[in-house]
């Protein structure tokens, strides 16, 4: 009697198991249903998925129509006033591109980083970023020579050159 409880309990656990797969399974047409349909609404069924599939690869050339690469460290500038620094602008910066340009970005990243250093000396060496030089002109200005700078080296394949951040501590 002993050796019979464990099994009368192991074949009441797995038929509880089994209803509770048959009451809990999901809903889902028969198949028997399925093959019983109209031709009509076979016809419609096809249209109505290829409609969705031309939305999601509409939606998804919408969005792969720019690649966004960051450039991996921030630009420090020094802010020299009478033959001293007076303050240092850190700059984050990314690049809107083609897709598909990574490679290309990150081979040549030195060079993007020497000649966008250099605008951003010459920048500071005009006044750029003293006072208010958050200013939509100045900022314009800045965006402007950063992005002929980028287009020497990657081309056209450049859009825009966005300032992700921009931070001015005085010594």
């Amino acid at each position: 009697m002993k050796k019979l409880l464990p099994v009368v309990f192991l074949l009441i656990g797995l038929g509880a198991g089994i209803g509770a797969g048959v009451v809990f399974a999901p809903s889902g047409e028969p198949k028997e249903a399925a093959k019983q349909e109209n031709p009509k609404t076979k016809a419609e069924k096809p249209k109505e998925k290829s409609a969705k599939k031309k939305d999601k690869a509409g939606k998804k050339d919408a969005k792969s129509d720019y690649e966004y690469l960051k450039l991996t460290k921030q630009f420090v500038v020094p802010v020299v006033d009478a033959d001293r620094i007076a303050a240092l602008v850190t700059m984050s910066l990314s690049l809107e591109v083609t897709p598909g340009m990574t490679e290309a970005f990150y081979s040549l990243e030195p060079k993007l980083r020497d000649g966008f250093l250099q605008v951003m000396f010459d920048h500071a060496n005009t006044g750029g970023f003293d006072g208010a030089f958050t200013e939509s002109d100045n900022m314009s200005v800045l965006r402007k020579a950063l992005l002929e700078t980028a287009r020497k080296d990657l081309g056209d394949d450049v859009f825009q050159v966005l300032i992700m951040s921009v931070n001015r501590q005085d010594v």
